[in-house]
């Protein structure tokens, strides 16, 4: 059902946006961007949190974090990640397939600006093998998202690519 709602979600707001269906998983960031040939980076992960009484997705990059601090300099709150029973109830779509897209009623949708700089990432799509490809901008468009910084930069390492 929930793959059937983001289909629905993008049959309606962008027909031309087409679910990719994978034979591999791609329920976290290092399956996806495998099955999808991009980098960790690109995969758009959605985190569901509460903040006070308020619950919200917030989409980030693969590899980037939460930081505690701006998310509470942003919300006024500590975010606490939500149990997958909960994800699941609030959003309709299991863990690893959480996505912005087909939900089953508003709520507050942020994307981290560690998307931007990137011209196309791939969010899930309602379930563990299901994805899009699609600009960040477009993406928050039609989810009707706040663009925020809260993400943290995982810590390099000191290697070069």
């Amino acid at each position: 059902m929930s793959l059937e709602s983001v289909r629905a979600f993008f049959a309606a707001n962008a027909p031309d946006i087409h679910v990719i269906i994978t034979e591999e998983s791609s329920a976290t960031v290092p399956l996806a961007a495998a099955a999808h040939g991009v980098a960790p980076e690109q995969i758009a992960k959605t985190i569901c949190v509460r903040a006070g009484e308020t619950t919200a997705l917030v989409v980030m990059s693969g590899t980037s974090r939460l930081d505690n601090r701006k998310f509470r300099d942003r919300f006024g709150a500590k975010p606490r990640m939500l149990g997958g029973d909960e994800v699941v109830a609030i959003t309709g779509h299991p863990v690893g397939g959480v996505c912005p897209f087909g939900l089953p009623s508003p709520m507050p949708i942020y994307c981290d600006i560690s998307l931007q700089k990137f011209p196309e990432v791939v969010p899930a799509a309602g379930a563990v093998n299901a994805a899009v490809r699609i600009s960040p901008d477009r993406m928050a468009d039609l989810t009707a998202a706040t663009w925020v910084d809260v993400g943290q930069d995982p810590v390099s390492d000191g290697s070069v690519a």
